[in-house]
């Protein structure tokens, strides 16, 4: 034997040891399973951005498809607990789904490879789905998820067999070694050279090399399909508009609007704060130079209108108060903005309205409806197609270049961002999105009244303690606010002066504080003389209803 290399036995695996790679096994194809997925949203994104529809992007798509199908109760309660990240938070649900799902894929990819290929195209038959019955669908919005679930299963595939390839090598390495030749090198098993030093095998190199290379394409496919998107940008073109100044400026706001008290709410909501409530989970992105606005329906004569046109006609200035019927008793989906627009009545006169009409359907450019009385419109009130927030052209998210405006409804029946149709209609012959829903198809704002200082659960100092709020009845206006004090009797607040009857009105009043624990209650009367209701309703079908009440401790 001298002069001979004893070879023994082929080594044995240790059950630890086995127990440890076949672990290893199983992250490795839950990773790749993740991987894949990674690479069909990536190239998803990517032929999004190439056709500039980012409303096809799967992700997208389905989730305002399932905007569309969550019930009410459910909306409501996100709205009340998220605001305006809502629809931040139902991506990151998403996003979470589809991980969890692709780890799954991955995991089954071991031993049945092709349910797992079939899983990746069931998501990819999903997004198209999604896609297709939007409302402003084109047949191409069935391509990204399309291509998506191509390459997520060329990814798989290609992971698979890089991970068996790796395992089949792993099987024959220990024998080949004891025998003292390389299962590594080039054309198969030879004897390696004493000297040299493999380091990491190559199989396994080679599955982290095919690893990264699908995340490089799930990565340059999803950055390259935002920046693509990005060509639809129109910051620069709102950055650039110049607004003409209004034929009918808007009522000086008088002094005193603003109550003079520590964290009151401003009287004025800046436009950054102003709340936002709609289902567009991105933006949409219009052009002023190639938007237009058409009346059309039951008309004489249909109009339309570009934003050339829009720009030309006798604007006015008005002070106005937009609130959401999400709004909880209490709630904060309410902002007060000076908003500048072309009056809605003259433009609907023009077109000539027919008999037997009761509604306006408008539509965003997104395709979402809303419904909206013709009386409120035609009734004198200041309903406007606005243009302009705060002094501004719109923000982008809250309706550039063009929304609806109408004082005194709530804003699912009223306040239409992005708007490029109105339909002269009937109430009995369309429909829209909220009204399906089960929403009022009528909704007028209802007398509401909130404590903003102190804040619920706050602490304050025995003695002389401000109270003070904030009031609305819109197109009605506010007459009177009371307070109560635990069970004591309702006292009269004192009312800041308001511009008209269309804005919020706040209010204020001095409570000669006791130590204790103490409930304080609000309630408001509008100009009709009906007093806000006691009892609590929730918001659906037409509003919240209720007296704002906050618990508060007295040192």
């Amino acid at each position: 034997m001298t002069g001979e290399r004893a070879t023994g036995p082929p080594r044995r695996d240790t059950p630890r040891r086995t127990a440890r790679a076949g672990a290893l096994r199983r992250v490795a194809a839950a990773a790749g399973g993740v991987l894949a997925a990674a690479a069909a949203l990536g190239a998803a994104e990517l032929a999004a951005g190439v056709l500039g529809r980012a409303t096809a992007s799967p992700l997208l798509a389905v989730g305002a498809g399932f905007i569309d199908l969550t019930p009410m109760w459910l909306k409501d309660l996100a709205i009340r607990r998220f605001g305006d990240d809502d629809k931040t938070v139902l991506l990151i649900g998403l996003a979470a789904g589809v991980t969890i799902a692709a780890l799954v894929l991955g995991l089954v990819s071991r031993r049945r490879p092709a349910w797992s290929l079939a899983g990746l195209a069931a998501f990819g038959a999903v997004g198209i789905a999604a896609a297709l019955t939007r409302p402003t669908a084109r047949l191409a919005d069935a391509v990204p998820s399309a291509v998506g679930a191509l390459v997520g299963m060329a990814a798989l595939t290609l992971l698979i067999r890089s991970a068996r390839s790796a395992e089949r090598k792993a099987v024959r390495g220990p024998q080949l070694e004891a025998e003292g030749l390389d299962p590594e090198l080039p054309g198969g098993p030879k004897r390696r050279p004493q000297d040299e030093r493999t380091g990491l095998p190559t199989a396994r190199r080679q599955v982290l090399l095919t690893g990264a290379g699908v995340a490089g394409v799930a990565a340059v496919g999803g950055v390259a399909g935002r920046l693509l998107l990005r060509r639809g940008d129109v910051s620069s073109v709102r950055a650039g508009l110049r607004l003409p100044r209004p034929a009918g400026p808007a009522r000086p706001v008088p002094a005193g609007a603003q109550v003079q008290a520590p964290g009151m709410t401003p009287f004025r909501t800046s436009s950054k704060d102003f709340y936002r409530v709609d289902t567009a989970l991105v933006l949409p992105r219009v052009d002023p130079r190639a938007w237009t606005l058409r009346i059309h329906g039951m008309v004489a004569r249909p109009v339309e209108l570009s934003f050339d046109d829009l720009l030309r006609q006798a604007l006015v200035e008005r002070d106005i108060t937009l609130a959401c019927v999400s709004n909880q008793v209490g709630g904060d989906l309410a902002g007060n903005a000076r908003w500048l627009g072309a009056p809605l009545a003259p433009l609907l006169r023009r077109a000539g309205i027919l008999g037997g009409a009761d509604q306006i359907l408008s539509r965003s450019s997104d395709g979402m409806t809303l419904s909206t009385p013709i009386e409120t419109i035609l009734d004198g009130r200041d309903a406007l197609l606005a243009l302009g927030m705060n002094g501004e052209p719109l923000p982008i998210a809250h309706g550039f270049p063009a929304r609806m405006v109408v004082p005194g409804l709530y804003g699912y029946v009223s306040a239409t961002k992005w708007v490029v149709d109105l339909k002269v209609t009937r109430f009995a012959t369309d429909q829209a999105y909220w009204t399906k829903r089960g929403y009022a198809p009528r909704a007028p704002i209802k007398t509401f009244s909130r404590i903003d200082v102190p804040k619920p659960l706050a602490t304050v100092k025995a003695g002389r303690v401000a109270v003070a709020g904030t009031a609305w009845a819109q197109h009605r206006g506010v007459d009177a606010v009371e307070w109560q004090a635990d069970d004591g009797p309702w006292r009269p607040a004192r009312l800041a002066p308001v511009p008209g009857l269309d804005t919020w009105r706040q209010w204020i009043a001095e409570w000669d504080a006791a130590p204790g624990s103490h409930t304080l209650r609000c309630r408001a009367t509008d100009g009709t003389g009906r007093t806000q209701l006691e009892h609590r309703a929730p918001p659906s079908p037409d509003g919240a209803t209720g007296w704002h009440s906050v618990v508060i401790t007295v040192t």
